[in-house]
């Protein structure tokens, strides 16, 4: 399919297009820089309006922690002017794509123990509803009126409900220091307990994450490719002082065999926050599986049953990234990926091919209540269907 691009410039040129697809009943394939194209069902539209063109911070105002910026701001030029003042997005979310895309897709990282998502940070939006009707939703304050949050509904929509045009967010000081304790050796089972244990005690985790041997071994981290078996990882944050006596405590209650200091921390946990430590190819598959934490061992061992399968873990054990071969992930796969979520969950195929995702569930299938709610919802901010139509469910 050839695919015609309309790049407006300003917000009122983003109604003037979504007006258009309206009027002529042609879908749209919302993009920012397509950095998350690849995430989600293949929208089927044969035009595509990229919002890169609306780019520029509007506000930032670092004693109020709101950052204000047009969605097509590249997230490095915000990630840039926040460092500047100390200043960062807690839930870390993972780096490329533009503020518009980040929020849209709603994704975190290792930090979202202990900060949240993506949806709780986003405080106001402006955009463009499929029914051609420009608004605003939500503020630019922290705390804000009471009522319909429809910054939060459109965290994680992929672009389904409206073109964004504008985004407030909350930004937050970033920590001065940051030291991750190292255990090696343990198993799958009584690694998760002792995450569970650390995130459990008075100590302020902000991390908390799981490497069995085969993944620690590929870690660009010496310290953690270099233990010789699995690694199981623990991060604190915050004012050095403090961080260096809550690394101290907590390393003696776990028996933790090695401490990593701020430049090896934070080098780690950006391979747990974008799965680079899995070591696959771009042609496997990769799923994330949410899941009870203490289940996370056992579904990934009746994974393994009848799939062959790299797994680590993150959030204490409730984040399971999982990566298999194309060779090895017939058609099937992903109903027996969720076969194995007997303790209950969700999986979403993160990455794989285009044909794959146009032929699986990539996000977990909704009980028909919930399907019936998300209709609803969608026909409410696009009952022509013409924004980003399937990309997450097929009809809707």
């Amino acid at each position: 399919m050839t695919i015609t691009t309309l790049k407006p410039e300003t917000a009122a040129q983003v109604t003037d297009a979504v007006r258009w697809a309206l009027s002529a009943g042609e879908p749209l394939e919302i993009l920012g820089s397509g950095s998350r194209r690849g995430l989600g069902r293949p929208v089927q539209a044969g035009h595509a309006l990229d919002l890169s063109g609306l780019s520029g911070v509007i506000a930032y105002e670092p004693e109020e922690l709101v950052l204000t910026a047009l969605a097509g701001t590249p997230m490095a030029t915000i990630r840039a002017m926040l460092a500047e003042r100390g200043q960062h997005l807690a839930f870390e979310p993972p780096e490329g794509g533009t503020l518009g895309g980040l929020v849209a897709s709603g994704l975190a990282g290792p930090r979202r123990i202990s900060a949240g998502s993506a949806r709780d940070h986003t405080l106001g939006i402006a955009g463009v509803s499929g029914r051609g009707e420009a608004y605003k939703g939500g503020g630019k304050v922290v705390k804000n009126v009471t009522g319909y949050d429809v910054p939060k509904l459109m965290a994680g929509s992929f672009g389904t409900l409206t073109a964004l045009t504008e985004i407030t967010v909350k930004v937050l000081p970033a920590p001065e220091d940051s030291a991750t304790l190292l255990l090696s050796g343990l198993d799958d089972q009584a690694a998760v307990a002792m995450l569970d244990r650390a995130l459990r005690s008075p100590y302020e985790v902000s991390g908390a994450a799981h490497l069995p041997a085969g993944i620690a071994a590929r870690s660009g981290v010496s310290a953690v490719s270099g233990a010789g078996g699995a690694a199981t990882l623990v991060r604190l944050e915050g004012f050095g002082p403090s961080v260096a006596a809550r690394v101290a405590m907590l390393r003696e209650e776990l028996r933790a065999d090695a401490v990593l200091g701020r430049d090896l921390s934070l080098a780690v946990w950006r391979e747990v926050r974008d799965g680079d430590c899995l070591g696959a190819g771009n042609d496997a598959h990769l799923w994330k599986l949410s899941v009870p934490p203490s289940a996370g061992p056992a579904t990934v061992e009746a994974i393994r049953r009848t799939r062959d399968v790299e797994a680590f873990y993150d959030w204490g054990g409730g984040l399971v990234w999982l990566a298999l071969r194309s060779d090895s992930a017939p058609p099937d796969s992903g109903a027996a990926i969720r076969g194995a979520l007997s303790a209950g969950g969700h999986a979403t195929l993160v990455r794989a091919p285009e044909s794959v995702r146009a032929a699986t569930d990539v996000f977990q299938p909704l009980p028909e209540p919930l399907m019936a709610l998300s209709r609803r919802v969608k026909e409410s901010f696009d009952p022509k269907g013409i924004l980003n139509p399937g990309r997450m469910y097929a009809g809707l």
